[in-house]
């Protein structure tokens, strides 16, 4: 959800030079497409998840980035593991999605993190939905000040 949320909200902005992607920090669940659950809270805010297929994580993908959000503590684990291969130069930014929101940016990191709504029912997802959605507009300013500071926006 995270990645079509914000790449709405950026495209909303007027920011239409960041690519936003997501991946697993796991094989688990890669090929299969978006969540059902996960596709009607998104549809209900008129964002379209179709073609959607679930990815994991790799160092190539990692090496294109600027910054990595982890959703929970055990995604920012095993994404910090990672980043023990790459290059001290190419490493992205690890921070977790919620310490953008500013009710939890002082938040100690385990209490940072939106669960997975997997094994939920779909008020799991639309909580999800909300610990996203406050986080995005402090993902907004991040990448105005970091990706576009001559253009002042």
């Amino acid at each position: 959800m995270a990645e079509y949320m914000l790449r709405t909200a950026l495209s909303d902005a007027g920011i239409t030079d960041v690519m936003v992607g997501s991946a697993g920090t796991s094989n688990g669940e890669a090929g299969s497409p978006v969540d059902p659950r996960a596709a009607a809270i998104l549809q209900s805010h008129g964002i379209n998840p179709e073609g959607h297929v679930a990815a994991a994580i790799d160092l190539d993908r990692i090496a294109d980035m600027d910054l990595l959000l982890a959703m929970d503590q055990d995604h920012f684990e095993a994404l910090g593991k990672l980043l023990h291969d790459v290059a001290p130069e190419q490493r992205p930014e690890l921070r977790m999605m919620r310490s953008f929101d500013a009710s939890f940016a002082n938040v100690p990191l385990e209490e940072q993190g939106i669960y997975d709504p997997w094994f939920g029912d779909s008020a799991d997802f639309r909580l999800c939905w909300q610990m996203i959605n406050a986080a995005i507009p402090g993902v907004l300013d991040y990448v105005r000040a970091h990706t576009m500071p001559s253009r002042g926006n």
